[in-house]
């Protein structure tokens, strides 16, 4: 199956964090918590980053200022990870994200990127047509709106920080983290109550 790992690369993996341990780079311990760290990520980390941000004013400036630091306020473990900026969604401007070179990508706030990420089509066409690309996600965005197409790189991951959907107010945390999806979090799409649970 494609993607699958090699035996090949089984044994390079083996041998290079036996050479890590030999010199003292990492312990079995050390392996084993940036194993679980990543099994953890997942799109909800962003989700409840941005439903906080929504609510905290506070937490909305230190997730704009360092969104290291805001991960970390999360009890999301950064070190080692390149940092993280938070990208400002406005009524005026929608931010996407991409990595053209590559898939950089915020897998400790988001776990692991999509597919459709990691396509040569999207790392492309994100830079050059990117209301193209939106509109195939389904977003439409008025024409006033402008587009600044961010590009991840290995120093530097992003995220956005999309716009508050309209008639949220008063909403719980847990319930507006529950509006917010990955899509969302790279820019491919916008928040909405659409679909979303109406209860109080």
């Amino acid at each position: 199956m494609a993607g699958e790992p090699t035996a090949e690369s089984i044994a390079l993996l083996d041998k290079l964090v036996a050479a890590l341990k030999r010199r003292g780079v990492m312990t079995e311990e050390d392996i084993q918590a940036r194993v679980a760290s990543a099994d953890r990520a997942s799109p909800e980390t962003g989700a409840r980053m941005v439903a906080r941000a929504w609510t905290d004013p506070a937490y909305r400036e230190l997730l704009l200022r360092d969104g290291s630091a805001a991960a970390e306020a999360m009890g999301v473990r950064m070190a080692g990870n390149p940092p993280l900026g938070v990208l400002e969604d406005k009524p005026d401007l929608h931010h996407l994200v991409v990595c053209t070179l590559c898939s950089c990508y915020p897998r400790a706030v988001l776990g692991y990127p999509p597919h459709w990420y990691k396509s040569v089509a999207y790392r492309a066409r994100a830079v050059r047509e990117p209301r193209a690309v939106l509109a195939e996600f389904g977003t439409a965005l008025p024409a006033g709106v402008k587009i600044r197409v961010v590009d991840s790189t290995a120093d530097y991951r992003w995220m956005v920080l999309p716009l508050r959907p309209a008639g949220t107010e008063g909403w719980a945390e847990d319930r507006l983290a529950a509006l917010v999806t990955r899509d969302h979090l790279v820019g491919v799409s916008l928040p909405a109550l659409q679909g979303a649970t109406q209860a109080a």
